[in-house]
């Protein structure tokens, strides 16, 4: 069985005053949870990955875009990629993913 995580990059704290934030930071919340409740259905009965670790977040177009974080085997990241693409997310980009590390260890 393969435990599967899906961990929303939503902001950390919104500046008051912005509704639109916090209505995004709730969406992505949602979708991740929901993601996370498809995959462990599809998973379920994976005995070849032990863990699959996926990031969500908005680009700047705010599309939902997607990440896997940890080694798991390719038919895995195949699937989901079919998965995700099926649900109109996006894959996340290497520098992306790599600015949004830089910026959140910086605000920290």
């Amino acid at each position: 069985m393969t435990d599967v995580t899906v961990l929303p990059m939503v902001e950390i704290s919104p500046k008051p005053g912005k509704p639109l934030a916090k209505m995004m930071n709730e969406r992505l919340n949602k979708i991740a949870s929901e993601l996370q409740v498809l995959l462990i259905r599809e998973f379920h009965d994976e005995r070849y990955c032990e863990d699959l670790i996926i990031y969500m977040s908005y680009n700047s177009g705010y599309a939902i875009r997607w990440k896997i974080v940890n080694d798991v085997p390719g038919y895995i990241q195949n699937d989901v990629a079919r998965i995700c693409g099926n649900l109109g997310y996006i894959q996340w980009k290497e520098l992306d993913l790599y600015v949004m590390k830089v910026l959140r260890t910086t605000e920290l």
